[in-house]
């Protein structure tokens, strides 16, 4: 690959606050296969965007995302509302907990071979979501490029949030589950898909541009990131130790062979309910109901 004037973004608050750690070692693994590149840390939540965007519209062509899913996510937030995003190129090194999106993309999830594979040629342009949600009495929008949705995957989100930062993996996200279990109640729905029109009382709706949520759960089997298409999933009326039961199919992907569960494929989706729902995107919390999911085609070119 020819060398591109490069910035790579580090959240040293990801994978259990051990980026910080890794980052000198990472660091080195850049500068000793050939990257030209400067770096900044993010301070805090939405950092990584403002560093992202402003990057991109400086001159940089291609920068690299050190962190979790949700810096991913926010670098590639940057990146796509800069006035350069066609040309400019994404890289991810996985140092968080879920490294959901290096699943779902095929990308190496440990750090080394991440590294090594930056300075590929190969590249990927895949489809990136946007959400329309409610934050405060107001509608904002939000670009993910992995999966978002509304219902009890929102509530786990939260509930994760508020634990301890110990362990990566799958580990958190059964805490947050089952946390959020002992009070959550099923939601009654309106979901249009496409132009067809349902009611449905649900557990969970997630809408998929990837595979894998939650840190290593195949919640999107049939999910491509290059389709022009997003899966609905949508979790019907389950009950809690229904639930549990059948939890572990979630894992290989077996679960969409329930009769509670449905999965369909649009270019858009909207959810509306009467009573308060959350929403999330690429594992961070952003809002609430009602909600609109639409596809960009082709929007996001990341190296591979």
């Amino acid at each position: 690959m020819a060398k591109l004037k490069t910035k790579v973004i580090v959240n040293p608050v990801a994978g259990a606050r051990s980026t910080r750690r890794k980052w000198p070692i990472i660091s080195r693994l850049l500068e000793r296969i050939g990257l030209s590149f400067d770096f900044n840390y993010t301070e805090g939540v939405g950092h990584a965007v403002e560093l992202a965007r402003a990057a991109a519209s400086d001159g940089y062509r291609y920068l690299v995302a050190v962190g979790g899913d949700g810096t991913v996510n926010e670098v590639a937030n940057g990146i796509l509302l800069s006035p350069n995003a066609a040309a400019t190129a994404l890289g991810v090194v996985s140092t968080g907990t879920g490294s959901d999106f290096a699943r779902s993309a095929g990308l190496a999830r440990d750090y080394t071979t991440a590294c090594n594979n930056l300075t590929s040629s190969k590249r990927l342009t895949i489809d990136v979501g946007v959400v329309e949600y409610q934050r405060d009495g107001k509608r904002q929008e939000r670009f993910f490029v992995n999966a978002s949705g509304v219902g009890f995957d929102a509530a786990v989100v939260k509930e994760t949030e508020r634990l301890p930062k110990l362990f990566g993996g799958t580990i958190p996200y059964v805490a947050g589950m089952l946390r959020a279990l002992l009070s959550y109640k099923n939601k009654s729905i309106t979901l249009k898909v496409g132009d067809e029109e349902e009611s449905h009382r649900v557990l969970n709706v997630a809408v998929a541009n990837g595979n894998y949520m939650g840190g290593g759960m195949r919640v999107a089997p049939d999910a491509e990131l290059d389709d022009r298409l997003l899966d609905v999933i949508v979790v019907g009326d389950f009950g809690k130790l229904e639930l549990l039961k059948e939890f572990p199919k979630v894992y290989k992907g077996t679960h969409v062979n329930l009769s509670k569960v449905s999965v369909k494929k649009a270019a858009s989706v909207s959810i509306e309910s009467a009573e308060p729902m959350l929403v999330y995107a690429d594992g961070e919390l952003l809002g609430e109901c009602p909600a609109a999911f639409r596809v960009v085609p082709k929007a996001l070119s990341i190296v591979v």
